[in-house]
């Protein structure tokens, strides 16, 4: 198989910062071998200075179209419930097409600000009347298509949405875009692995939509379905995102949704839980213990008025958490990272949180786990420059304002903390250059296919 030889002048490998590293790269996108202190000849010359990619793992892509649309206020008070209906609203109209061209417009974005893989929670499902389309995957293979566009690694995710609310209501009216039977959900899912089987760019899981929106014996049937057909294939879920889900919890079952979940289903290093804002410190500790991936959205948490996460308990029991982008308020992996510090600093009226102890690195902090916990969250072979793991690399621009005269972990907190424009100056997914100088290089037919929909969408 042929390979390519990628060099670039410094890169952050799991040994530490390298002067002079060769990346050989097979055909099919995997790192094969690293070389540092070695000489360009031969190779393809990347400049800047190497990192992972950042894998999103928290993804619903045609919300991308409708955020600023939610930021008038209402005569009540204001909170994830009545954005949830603008929500609805929005998707009234939306054609497998038009999501198409939103994602891809999405993914797009995503790569030019460092994200090089995201996970797409894909609930969307039915057709605008909540009929099923004549092909079952139609809007799952119109995601694929737009990754495949744009270039961006891509976990799939199938969602499992019943009912209204706790104690299995039947779904509302303007809900029935996402309802799914269960073992349609899991035909589905097979069909989608079998036709992304021979593309190490793409996974398929499941994801269950949150415990209010599928039935304690569906749950279970659906997780006992897939695993039947995958064993270590990713289930994400959202849970205790809002007080309210926690309080009608309660009514429903005497639990809290973490301390439900966890008692109830067999959580483990393969489960992503989104959100997870609203846990007791016992929640925190157990959920860590578990293995499972907390995914965080910190703008999307902060622009529905979720709350903040409990990151202190769950940090001091060694738990593991990505970063997604959720509605896609923001775009930006470093916008997350900063937030989520930023929200912790606020709270306790401390600085450098993420770092944890003396001398290390904030920066360096926030995106191990960013790296870690995407990886593991996606199911991908992602998140660290090494053999064996995709090749997923950013290359910083050494020149950018806020990375000049920075040297080791200082540019990664640099990168997070010194401005918004951001300094990824060339992106490779999977081994293919896909930003060149912060460039796309069909961002301008992309962007006029997004803006189409858009503006038929207004009028």
């Amino acid at each position: 198989m042929a390979m390519t030889d990628l060099f670039f002048k410094s890169a952050l490998l799991p040994s530490g910062w390298e002067s002079s590293v060769r990346i050989s790269v097979s055909e099919d996108g995997w790192i094969q071998q690293i070389t540092s202190g070695t000489s360009s000849d031969g190779c393809k010359d990347v400049p800047g200075i190497a990192v992972p990619g950042v894998p999103n793992l928290h993804s619903h892509a045609f919300q991308r179209a409708m955020a600023g649309l939610a930021e008038r206020g209402t005569s009540s008070t204001d909170t994830f419930w009545s954005w949830r209906e603008r929500m609805y609203a929005f998707l009234e109209r939306l054609s497998p097409k038009d999501v198409e061209a939103i994602a891809t417009q999405l993914y797009v974005e995503l790569l030019r600000h460092g994200f090089t893989s995201v996970t797409e929670f894909h609930y969307l499902r039915n057709d605008i009347d909540g009929s099923a389309y004549q092909d079952p995957v139609a809007m799952g293979q119109r995601i694929l298509s737009a990754a495949d566009q744009a270039g961006i690694g891509t976990t799939l995710l199938p969602v499992l949405y019943r009912s209204s609310d706790f104690g299995n209501k039947p779904p509302a009216p303007e809900q029935k875009r996402f309802v799914a039977d269960v073992d349609d959900l899991i035909s589905d899912i097979a069909a989608l692995k079998d036709s992304t089987a021979n593309n190490p760019q793409y996974r398929v899981g499941l994801a269950v939509h949150s415990l209010r929106a599928v039935a304690p014996e569906d749950l279970a049937y659906a997780v006992s379905s897939f695993r039947d057909i995958d064993t270590e294939g990713p289930i994400h879920i959202h849970v205790a995102e809002q007080t309210r889900e926690v309080a009608d919890c309660l009514a429903w079952s005497g639990a809290r949704p973490v301390e439900w979940l966890l008692t109830n289903a067999p959580v483990d290093e393969y489960w992503c839980t989104i959100h997870a804002t609203h846990m007791t410190a016992e929640e925190a500790t157990r959920l860590a213990a578990s293995g499972a991936v907390v995914g965080l959205c910190p703008t999307t948490e902060a622009n529905l008025g979720d709350g903040l996460f409990r990151f202190e308990d769950f940090s001091n029991a060694e738990g593991n958490w990505g970063v997604g982008t959720d509605s896609h308020v923001s775009v930006s992996p470093i916008a997350e990272l900063r937030l989520l510090e930023y929200g912790q600093r606020i709270a306790r009226q401390e600085r450098n949180i993420a770092a944890g102890a003396q001398d290390r690195s904030t920066g360096r902090a926030l995106l191990q786990h960013a790296w870690t916990g995407g990886s593991q969250a996606s199911g991908r072979s992602t998140g660290a420059l090494e053999v064996g793991q995709r090749a997923d690399i950013l290359s910083l621009d050494e020149n950018h304002p806020a990375l000049v005269g920075r040297t080791g972990d200082e540019i990664l907190d640099s990168w997070i903390f010194s401005g918004e424009h951001t300094p990824v100056q060339n992106v490779i997914v999977g081994g293919k250059w896909v930003i060149r100088n912060g460039h796309h290089e069909r961002e301008e037919e992309i962007l006029n296919n997004y803006a189409t929909v858009l503006r038929r969408l207004s009028s």
